[in-house]
């Protein structure tokens, strides 16, 4: 009895920990990037794509060509998110703090994240970095997003996730998301996955670890979003770190 009310307070955690985390964080070692479980409904993503033009709750709006980030347009949300962009910030945190000090222990780096988001982000504040991160972002036919990653200030969380709002192949063609990795002393490495809809993907924000003859060696890495071909594609960017 006591599963079910809080499923039914807090459902967007439910799917958090529904996912098999074991092997999310073995993807996520392997190549960079990791498919997460269904966070969002059909009928959530609906209702948050459909805040975009509801100016009152963004506090920045990007053109990306006018910046020469790619094609298409994106806003930064105000502060507080509305749910469920908190609640899946607060379920994902935890899930991500494990492999983020893994990370950062391989590579001989203090990790700085406390225990909980909240205290996390006062640390940000704290350093200057008070203005919000979660974005929510529109793309239309032959919009495209540059390759780069989203640092916003000293403090950073290595892990960030992705949700697709949109249904591929029948809201949108093209619009795959794109990791490159860039390996010391080896060819650069790509990956492209089409995000089903409503599911997230973790990928690695700065840069991560990987094996090399003399240890583990930090590996940057950036990500993007492919053409698209046909139709319109929002997706909503939940960064674990705020902004300068």
């Amino acid at each position: 009895m006591t599963r079910t009310t809080n499923a039914a307070a807090d459902p967007w955690r439910s799917r958090v920990d529904s996912g098999d985390w074991e092997a999310i964080t073995a993807e996520v070692n392997e190549y960079g990037g990791a498919l997460l479980p269904q966070l969002l409904t059909v009928e959530e993503t609906v209702r948050i794509r459909q805040l975009y033009d509801r100016d009152a709750l963004f506090r920045s709006t990007v053109n990306m060509g006018r910046h020469r980030f790619g094609e298409g347009e994106y806003r930064y949300f105000d502060a507080p998110y509305p749910q469920p962009i908190e609640a899946l910030k607060q379920a994902l945190y935890p899930r991500l703090l494990p492999i983020a000090r893994d990370w950062w222990g391989k590579l001989g780096r203090p990790a700085p994240w406390p225990d909980t988001l909240d205290d996390w982000l006062r640390m940000c504040h704290d350093a200057g970095q008070t203005k919000s991160t979660a974005i929510l972002l529109r793309y239309a036919e032959r919009d495209w997003n540059a390759l780069h990653r989203d640092l916003y200030g000293e403090l950073v969380f290595p892990l960030q996730v992705v949700i697709n709002l949109n249904e591929p192949g029948v809201d949108h063609t093209g619009g795959e998301f794109l990791l490159l990795e860039q390996r010391p002393r080896a060819q650069s490495r790509g990956t492209a996955t089409l995000l089903p809809h409503g599911h997230g993907y973790v990928f690695t924000t700065r840069d991560r670890p990987v094996a090399s003859a003399r240890g583990w060696s930090a590996a940057p890495v950036r990500h993007g979003v492919s053409a698209i071909r046909s139709g319109q594609r929002h997706t909503l960017a939940l960064v674990f770190h705020d902004a300068a």
